[in-house]
């Protein structure tokens, strides 16, 4: 093109920008954006929490509520769909159910092309969701009311997203978090290549990434951001559901956008969502002997092993340490929203494909022998360091992170399940197979071998859904392939984010010299040491045919092991009665008649059990204030921090106590009135008698 008229071009494309801001502000819009966010927070007491895989973890009431945030980005031709959900992870079950839902009322607008579901990775909901029998082992099976409020809550998020469609505008920007996350597995980031880790100043990521959602009318709409770490700061003797560190964050940053209205009110909404957290940590002091205090050995065991080793965050407690990793994150955030960034402007394009991992194949540089060699994956397996856990949260059994070799006992007990062929074990090498999962086919699948893949370009802009955790390196890897395919195709700057725990979930994704150290991240990569290998072939495939407009093979379908005769050993609730003397709604402890700032207020009602009534979009507790004109306004719900709903069980006559808390802040008005209101099953209700705050000065 001649260079004269490309200064007359943007002249001209000027011109009509102003001449379309001076007739209408939404032609001015790059998208429609509809943004909505629904409970999905699932039985709250007697359901063995996900994550931690401890069994004795159940739920014994609730911290935070869980939510599924939906964001909706239409460019006029495309449509496509990113929700967070707290949840541990999403199987394609979950999504399919989804997908089903949303068929029976729009039809054929939302697919498996365009909707992308991701977990944040909390470790305090409750499991039994994921129908794969490794996941769902340690939750007594199947559980009916956890998949179903996870379902329901993403399906209803979507949908108020749909009927919330405006014009609207996308900016994106990035900034640091300091302090925040430590690298879990520092051995095996050391294995990689030091040309490579002398690229980064960090061993894991500080980058958050942000897009912002802005309406044509400059009416906030939402926000999305991507920070690499663990939701792990309430740790495995946690008993309470919570959406831990990055959930609070959001309801920080949603509390500050809606007026400070109660927890999961209010037309913003703020998704913290999961990318390449797989080796990350919150637990900044670092692994410690449980009692000692001193350092763990290089294998994270303490001397004599009468002590477990495990890492503990910045503060005195679990609560404490969600609230400062939770607010460093969040402030970072606001930073980045009060600050300039770069809009997104271009069309939208997502692509998505089932893969069979055990059959794909790739090419690989080894740099030892500096040969291309073509490397295959394999069927899926856990390796013995699985079994050891982390120092987020050890495992029962004595094992050892770093174990490459294998035990006779423990192989005896694995072939009694399924022994694996010799060709697994050559193809998983060097991880000594603890679990053949593979070949394991009794009840029903163990981990899956087909996954999801899948991206969206937006513009700029690339959000590559993955199937699981990938560690630090390998995100990092990830960003740079895909980059290349962008760079490519065009000059603009291009921003990558990783999407972590998308649509199916197949454990981790180490690079393959993290692999060889075999530390947790390593034994839980499950399809072998070329897992990350043939990802990076397969993003760059997608992002190619998404950059050339170029459909794709939908890819062998995955199994729906919903309709198989799913195992559940969770007993239902029998019988709810309260007990000997009272009726439901009784107030057993009443608040102290006078309370100050700083203070934290429990009271304690007869109630029924909280599983015949989930409280959907409800709540179980609500703190109220008497208003100036003698009206009783919401303070707080059990979806807000300040309250902890608590429950214990009398075995013997199946009633229930709920004990709530309430932690009264610093900044509420003085000398006024508080009630409690126990609300919930079998419609008893509850008051509490009046609570005189007298706070002295509001600060």
């Amino acid at each position: 093109m001649d260079t004269l008229a490309r200064p007359l071009l943007r002249t001209r494309g000027l011109s009509t920008l102003w001449l379309l801001l001076l007739l209408s502000p939404a032609a001015l819009a790059s998208y429609s954006i509809g943004i909505g966010r629904a409970d999905s927070t699932g039985p709250t007491a007697e359901i063995v929490f996900m994550g931690y895989a401890k069994i004795e973890q159940k739920g014994a009431g609730l911290h935070l509520r869980l939510f599924a945030r939906a964001f909706i980005i239409d460019d006029g031709i495309e449509r496509f769909v990113f929700v967070s959900v707290d949840s541990a992870m999403i199987g394609n079950d979950i999504r399919q159910e989804v997908l089903r839902k949303l068929k029976t009322q729009f039809g054929d607008i939302y697919t498996e092309r365009n909707v992308m579901i991701s977990g944040t990775h909390t470790h305090s909901s409750p499991g039994g969701f994921m129908l794969d029998v490794l996941f769902d082992l340690t939750t007594f099976g199947f559980v009916r009311e956890s998949f179903d409020a996870i379902v329901n809550g993403i399906t209803k998020s979507i949908e108020r997203a749909h009927n919330a469609v405006v014009p609207g505008r996308i900016f994106i920007t990035q900034g640091k978090v300091l302090d925040t996350n430590i690298n879990r597995s520092p051995q095996a980031y050391l294995n990689n290549p030091k040309s490579e880790r002398d690229r980064y100043e960090y061993d894991v990521d500080k980058t958050l990434t942000q897009m912002q959602f802005i309406g044509a009318d400059d009416k906030p709409l939402g926000v999305i951001n991507w920070f690499a770490v663990h939701p792990t700061s309430m740790n495995n003797t946690n008993r309470l559901v919570s959406s831990d560190n990055v959930g609070y964050a959001s309801i920080l940053f949603e509390k500050m956008m809606n007026n400070n209205a109660t927890a999961g009110k209010g037309d913003f909404v703020a998704a913290f969502a999961s990318t390449n957290l797989g080796d990350v940590s919150p637990n900044t002091r670092g692994p410690k002997c449980e009692f000692s205090g001193k350092n763990c050995s290089d294998q994270y065991t303490c001397p004599g092993k009468k002590e477990m080793c495990f890492a503990s965050g910045p503060g005195k407690d679990m609560f404490e340490s969600t609230s400062i990793i939770a607010h460093k994150i969040y402030q970072e955030s606001v930073r980045l929203w009060q600050s300039k960034a770069v809009e997104v402007i271009g069309p939208i394009r997502a692509v998505h494909q089932f893969v069979n991992m055990p059959e794909q194949s790739a090419e690989f540089l080894n740099e030892t022998t500096g040969k291309v060699e073509e490397v295959h994956g394999c069927l899926p397996a856990m390796g013995y360091s699985f079994a050891a856990g982390t120092t987020d949260g050890p495992g029962s059994f004595a094992f050892e992170q770093g174990t490459t070799t294998s035990n006779p006992f423990w192989n005896t007990v694995r072939n009694f399940l399924a022994a694996p062929t010799k060709d697994d074990v050559r193809c998983q090498s060097p991880k000594p197979i603890l679990l053949a999962t593979g070949r394991m086919k009794l009840p029903y699948q163990w981990q899956p071998k087909i996954v999801s893949t899948q991206v969206a370009v937006i513009g700029n802009v690339v959000i590559a859904g993955v199937p699981g955790e990938f560690t630090t390196m390998s995100g990092r890897r990830l960003r740079e392939a895909i980059k290349k395919i962008m760079n490519d195709a065009s000059d603009d700057e291009t921003f990558v984010i990783v999407a972590g725990l998308c649509n199916t979930y197949s454990d981790y994704v180490t690079t393959p010299e993290e692999y060889q150290i075999q530390r947790y991240e390593g034994a839980s990569t499950i399809y072998g040491p070329h897992t990350l290998t043939i990802y990076l072939k397969q993003y760059q495939e997608l992002v190619q045919a998404a950059v050339q407009k170029r459909a794709v093979p939908s890819g062998p379908r995955a199994p729906e092991l919903l309709q198989s005769n799913l195992i559940t050993l969770v007993p239902p609730v029998l019988y709810d009665t309260p007990r000997w003397g009272y009726n439901f709604g009784d107030v057993i402890q009443q608040p102290p008649k006078v309370a100050w700032p700083g203070d934290t207020v429990t009271t304690i009602f007869v109630s029924g059990h909280p599983r015949n009534n989930l409280m959907t979009g409800k709540t179980f507790l609500t703190v109220e204030r008497l208003g100036d004109d003698e009206v009783w306004i919401p303070v707080a719900t059990d979806a807000d921090w300040e309250t902890k709903y608590v429950l214990s069980n009398r075995i013997f006559a199946r009633s229930c106590n709920s004990e709530r808390e309430f932690a009264t802040p610093d900044l509420f008005r003085p000398y006024f009135y508080l009630t409690f209101a126990l609300y919930g099953v079998i419609n008893r209700n509850g008051i509490s008698a009046l609570l005189d705050f007298n706070g002295g000065e509001l600060l």
